[in-house]
Formats: C-alpha cells, sequence, structure tokens
C-alpha cells in the first residue's frame, strides 16, 4: 500500500508544493497547481488565465505551446520522479528482506555483500537511464537535480520504518503464543 501512496504522492507533490520538508522545489522553475486543477486537469481549457512556464530537466527545457500540455508533456519530470520513488523503495525492500522477522539493527546489511553489490548495481542502472540523454529519451525520463533526490529519498525511506514496525509487531505476537501453537503454525 506504502508503494501506491509513495508513488503517486511523490507525483502530486512534485505538481502542488515548491516545497516539501524544507527542501526547495522550485529550482526547475515549473508552475505549481492547486490539487483541485490537478485533479481535473482535463478541464484546463475552460481555465482563465491558465499558463505554464517553462521548466528544466537538467540541461533540457521543456516548454509549451499550449498551457495545457503542461499536464501531457510536462508530466515527464512527475513521472521521473514517481519511477525513482519506486526503484528506491525496492531496493530498501530488498533490506528489509534480509530476515524475515529480524530487525536491521540486529542484522545489517553488510552480513550480505551481494545484496548491497546488486542494490548499487540497480541504483547504478537506473542512473545511467536518467544521465545519459540518448537513454532518458529512450525511457522517456529526464535527469533529476539533488533536491529532486533528497525528495524521492524523503518519500522513499519511510518504507524501512514500516517494515521495522511489522517486524516487531510479528515477534511481539509470535512470543505471545504458547510454544504448542507455534508448532502447529509452523508445521501449516
Amino acid at each position: 500500500m506504502y508503494v501506491g501512496l509513495a508513488t503517486v504522492g511523490i507525483f502530486i507533490i512534485w505538481y502542488t508544493h515548491g516545497s516539501f520538508l524544507g527542501i526547495d522545489l522550485s529550482g526547475d522553475g515549473h508552475t505549481l497547481v492547486t490539487y483541485s486543477q490537478l485533479a481535473n486537469w482535463a478541464q484546463c481549457s475552460s481555465w482563465k488565465n491558465f499558463t505554464a512556464s517553462p521548466f528544466t530537466a537538467g540541461a533540457r527545457e521543456i516548454s509549451f505551446g499550449n498551457p495545457c500540455d503542461y499536464f501531457q508533456t510536462g508530466k515527464v519530470k512527475a513521472m521521473t520522479l514517481s519511477l525513482s520513488v519506486l526503484v528506491a523503495i525496492e531496493m530498501f525492500n530488498s533490506l528489509n528482506a534480509l530476515s524475515e522477522d529480524g530487525s536491521l539493527l540486529s542484522m545489517p546489511p553488510w552480513v550480505n555483500p551481494w545484496l548491497l553489490l546488486a542494490m548499487s548495481v540497480s541504483f547504478g542502472l537506473h542512473f545511467l537511464i536518467l544521465y545519459v540523454p540518448f537513454l532518458a529519451q529512450i525511457f522517456g525520463i529526464v535527469p533529476l537535480s539533488f533536491n529532486e533526490w533528497l525528495l524521492v529519498l524523503v518519500v522513499a525511506l519511510p518504507v524501512i520504518l514500516i517494515d521495522e514496525i511489522l517486524k516487531f509487531v510479528g515477534r511481539c505476537t509470535s512470543r505471545s503464543q504458547t510454544p504448542a501453537a507455534r508448532s502447529k503454525q509452523k508445521s501449516e
């Protein structure tokens, strides 16, 4: 559930906030809209005096002949943020998979160097498609700024905390069961 909330949430944050938790998102010059405008973007042509400023993504400037194109062509940055959050969440989830019910504090990530290598390769490939213009064009994404990466981390990192809480609840629940109930549950 959190993955869906985070990937959609960062999309909404980019369109509707100039800053989020102290992270300045206005550096690219994109136009801010209200949530109502974003939710009803198909009615854009009926809005009086709506304009969309060009914004930058890496060395590329994204501009619009029709301001309503901001919600079609202009969503490339928001989609890139969503994809990056998805990649980061899945990498952080892999850390949580080190142990079914053990905390990351008791089983730290470096106990499995192969996992850390796989995560590095995955992030490396993601950076490659983001920052090599030819590949970014093929994948329909754009480079992210440092502040946008901070936003990605702020939105993605809570998945570790959520899984730690779920593991803690699971450990507490399994401790409260009788030994016979635990044996029965394991045999099933």
